[in-house]
C-alpha cells in the first residue's frame, strides 16, 4: 500500500511531495477517507480483512488548489489552470468560440478541456439523492459549481459539464455524443450534442481550462510479463483481466491477494486511476474494439439480450446516491455502456449503448436477494454487480525502507509563499540544486558549498515547480513544491 506519511529528523511530507519527473500526467485522489462494507460505513479493516484495499486505504495525490484571486484557480497537482466561474449553459460551438476569445485572467490561450482533464476535478466524497444535490463532486471551496434550475422544470442534477471529447459512437437512437462530467451526481457519460426533440444545438455547462498540455496523455510500454507500464502517471497495469466476473468485495480481494510480475502490492485502482486508460478514440461503434489501448486486452460478456459487449470494470470507489448511499461503488465501461429505452413511434424497449464507450456509472455492491442484471434510472442502466477486474500498482511506490533511511534531503514549508529551506543530516561538500517548472523549463539554478540547510526564494508565479537536488558525492532527490 502508499505509505501515507514520510517522517524524517521529526518533519513529516505526503507522499506526493516525492515524484518522478516526466509523469505528465499525475492522477489527482478521489478525497475518499471513510470505509465502507456492502451496505454500510464501517471502521477502517486491517490488512486481510474483508473489505480492505479499497479506495481510503491508499491515498495518492492529494487534491490542492490555488485561488488566485482573478477569477481563476491553479490546480497544485496536475499544473492545470481552470476557469473559476463557469457562467451560463452554451452549446459545444459556442464553448470553443468562448476559450478562442477569453482573455481570463491576462491569459490568451484557454481551450475546452479534455475528458480526462475535467475528471481530474472530480471528488468522490460527493453525494446526491436521486434528482436532487447533497454534496457536489467537487471543492466547492474554491469551484462555483452551480444545480439545475428548478423553476424551469430542470432537475438539480440537470448541472452537466461538457468536456472537449466528442464519442466516436452513437449512443441512443443514433445521436451523436459529447463526454462530460455531472459534478452533481458524480456520473461521467456521453451526452447528446443535439437536443432529441428540437434537433437544436444541446447546451450545458463548460470549465475552461489551460497549462500542462500534455494532462491525460498516456505513454504506454509493454514489460513482457503481464504487465503494461504508463509512464505519464507511474501506474503499472494488469495487462488481461482474468476473464472472471466478481461482486466488489471480491474484486478487492483478488488484487489484494494478486502476485504477478514478481510484484505482490496489486490493489483495485480507484475511479480515476482507472479513467486515465481510456482510450476515447477508441469504440466498438468505430474501432470495432473497446475504447483501450490495444496494448491491454477486455474479456466480453453477453447483455441480457445475449449479445457480446465488452465488459464492465470495477474501481475501489464509492458513489454516493439515493437513500441507501453505501451500496454501489464506481465502474468504468470500457465497452458499451447500455442501457433499454423506448423511443417513438414504435416504443419497443430496446437495449442500446446509452452512455458510450468510456462512461463511468455505479453497480450495486452484492446481489444479495436480487436477480440481475437488471435495468435501472430513467435510460434503463443494465446493472451486473458481477463486473472485471483490472488490477493496478505504483511503479515508484510504495518507497522501500532502504530509500526511506538514505533520503537525507529535506525541504519546508511546502506550500510556501516564496521562501523554502533544503536541510540534510550530512556534511555534503557541494550541493547542486535546480528549479524547473513541471514541464521542464529552467527557472533557477544554484550550487552551494559546505551547507547543509540552504534557504532559497522562489520569485516564480504561482504553481507546481520540481526541485532537483544532487551531492558532489552523487547523492540526490527531487521534491514538487508549490508555490502559493
Amino acid at each position: 500500500m502508499y505509505l501515507k506519511f514520510l517522517s524524517i529528523s521529526g518533519l513529516i511530507f505526503t507522499i506526493s511531495t516525492i515524484i518522478s519527473y516526466g509523469q505528465n500526467y499525475p492522477i489527482v485522489d478521489t478525497g475518499v477517507s471513510d470505509f465502507y462494507n456492502n451496505n454500510a460505513l464501517i471502521s477502517s479493516p486491517s490488512m486481510g480483512q474483508s473489505f480492505y484495499g479499497q479506495d481510503a486505504h491508499y491515498n495518492g495525490n492529494q487534491p490542492s488548489y490555488t485561488n488566485n484571486g482573478n477569477g481563476t484557480i491553479t490546480d497544485n497537482v496536475t499544473g492545470l489552470m481552470w476557469e473559476q466561474d463557469m457562467g451560463t449553459k452554451i452549446s459545444y460551438s459556442e464553448a470553443f468560440t468562448k476559450a478562442t476569445n477569453s482573455t481570463l485572467g491576462g491569459y490568451t490561450d484557454w481551450r475546452v478541456p479534455t475528458i480526462k482533464e475535467l475528471y481530474s476535478l472530480s471528488l468522490f466524497t460527493g453525494r446526491c439523492f436521486g434528482n436532487n444535490a447533497v454534496i457536489k463532486f467537487i471543492d466547492t471551496n474554491y469551484f462555483i459549481q452551480p444545480i439545475g434550475n428548478t423553476s424551469i422544470g430542470e432537475r438539480e442534477i440537470d448541472a452537466q459539464t461538457w468536456s472537449s471529447t466528442q464519442y466516436t459512437g452513437l449512443i441512443m437512437n443514433g445521436a451523436e455524443a459529447v463526454f462530460g462530467f455531472n459534478f452533481v451526481d458524480g456520473r461521467l457519460k456521453g451526452y447528446p450534442k443535439y437536443n432529441p426533440q428540437t434537433g437544436l444545438p444541446t447546451t450545458m455547462y463548460f470549465r475552461m481550462v489551460r497549462g500542462n498540455t500534455a494532462y491525460g496523455i498516456n505513454n504506454f510500454t509493454d514489460n513482457g510479463d503481464g504487465t503494461v507500464t504508463d509512464s505519464a502517471t507511474g501506474l503499472m497495469w494488469q495487462k488481461a483481466d482474468d476473464g472472471n466476473l466478481r461482486n466488489w468485495e471480491n474484486a478487492l480481494l483478488y488484487c489484494e491477494n494478486l502476485s504477478l510480475a514478481d510484484h505482490s502490492d496489486w490493489r483495485l485502482p480507484n475511479a480515476k486511476e482507472l479513467q486515465s486508460i481510456v482510450d476515447y478514440n477508441r469504440s466498438p461503434d468505430f474501432t470495432n474494439s473497446p475504447a483501450i489501448d490495444p496494448i491491454f486486452s477486455c474479456s466480453s460478456i453477453n447483455n441480457p439480450n445475449g449479445i457480446s459487449n465488452y465488459g464492465y470494470y470495477w474501481t475501489s470507489s464509492p458513489l454516493m446516491d439515493g437513500p441507501t448511499p453505501y451500496t454501489d461503488a464506481v465502474y468504468i465501461s470500457f465497452g458499451e455502456a447500455q442501457g433499454q429505452m423506448a423511443f417513438p413511434p414504435a416504443n419497443i424497449p430496446t437495449i442500446y449503448d446509452t452512455h458510450g464507450a468510456g462512461a463511468q456509472r455505479n453497480d450495486p455492491k452484492e446481489v444479495g436477494s436480487n436477480t440481475y442484471p437488471t435495468y435501472f434510472g430513467p435510460q434503463g442502466d443494465i446493472l451486473y454487480v458481477n463486473n472485471y477486474v483490472r488490477a493496478v500498482r505504483n511503479v515508484n511506490s510504495p518507497l522501500s525502507i532502504e530509500y526511506q533511511e538514505n533520503l537525507n534531503f529535506i525541504l519546508y514549508p511546502n506550500p510556501t509563499e516564496s521562501i523554502f529551506t533544503i536541510k540534510t543530516d550530512h556534511d555534503y561538500s557541494q550541493l547542486n540544486i535546480k528549479i524547473t517548472t513541471i514541464f521542464g523549463e529552467i527557472v533557477a539554478e544554484y550550487s552551494f558549498e559546505d551547507k547543509n540547510e540552504i534557504t532559497i526564494q522562489l520569485n516564480e508565479v504561482a504553481g507546481i515547480y520540481l526541485i532537483y537536488v544532487q551531492s558532489f558525492d552523487g547523492d540526490s532527490t527531487t521534491f514538487k513544491i508549490i508555490k502559493k
